[in-house]
């Protein structure tokens, strides 16, 4: 199956509304072929979207991709701002048609390699204040909190339906410098994140990491104990706030 991940499998435009489209999303099928031996999932949320891709087999990491979408006009519109499977197609737009029955979602459409049609999923209904789409612009290193504005590099971390992933990625250069995900909870302060896919080391597949996490002005205040035992304190803020595109 990894040749169906050769396709950008990410565009489409629809007659529902960018809000249905938020969650977590498992490819099923692709052109009538049953997806197996691989796990897709595709996180939408606050009008942005990513996808990890592993082989179910030995958890190693295929690929990612991601970028915002817009709902204009009954269509959705992505656009790549990292993709790990072809980087020279960052930038680039596409749509593609879309239907809703129950919780499936079949997307259909023209791509550079041909008609695509996959149906996906919905993998969870899960709520909580947390979800949403959110990039990093504050740590603390030797007690004082060092704020920063997030331009073309930055690192997001997209949070839906129960599952979670972030990326480190420069959009102007192409340059891709990792991403991981899986499922998260989210409850009574305590945040709690366990891996199912991680593209620097597989072996840290199934690994429970907890946190504190505080919602304080908008902004996520996540601290706890990295997956090394360093002390970390991160300043998360809503992508649509903190991220300063490059003129």
């Amino acid at each position: 199956m990894k040749k169906l991940l050769l396709l950008p499998l990410l565009f489409f435009a629809c007659s529902l509304s960018a809000q249905q489209l938020d969650g977590a999303w498992k490819l099923i099928s692709q052109n009538q072929v049953s997806v197996s031996g691989q796990e897709f999932i595709k996180i939408y949320q606050d009008n942005y979207f990513a996808f990890g891709v592993k082989n179910l087999g030995d958890n190693s990491f295929v690929g990612a991709g991601g970028g915002p979408f817009s709902h204009t006009s009954g269509k959705v519109q992505e656009t790549l701002d990292f993709f790990t499977l072809n980087p020279e197609l960052v930038g680039m737009v596409t749509s593609f048609a879309v239907s809703l029955e129950g919780k499936q979602l079949t997307l259909s459409g023209t791509t550079p390699k041909g008609l695509l049609v996959e149906v996906w999923e919905e993998v969870s209904e899960a709520k909580d204040d947390l979800v949403g789409n959110w990039v990093i612009t504050g740590r603390k290193r030797d007690d004082q909190i060092q704020r920063s504005t997030p331009g073309a590099r930055r690192t997001i971390k997209i949070l839906s339906g129960g599952r979670f992933q972030w990326v480190a990625f420069n959009s102007e250069t192409r340059e891709f410098s990792g991403t991981g995900g899986g499922f998260y909870t989210a409850k009574g302060g305590k945040y709690v994140e366990t891996i199912a896919f991680f593209s620097r080391d597989n072996s840290r597949v199934g690994a429970s990491l907890g946190f504190d996490y505080k919602v304080i002005d908008g902004e996520w205040h996540h601290s706890g104990l990295s997956s090394t035992g360093q002390p970390i304190f991160e300043i998360w803020t809503p992508y649509a706030l903190g991220y300063k595109p490059t003129k």
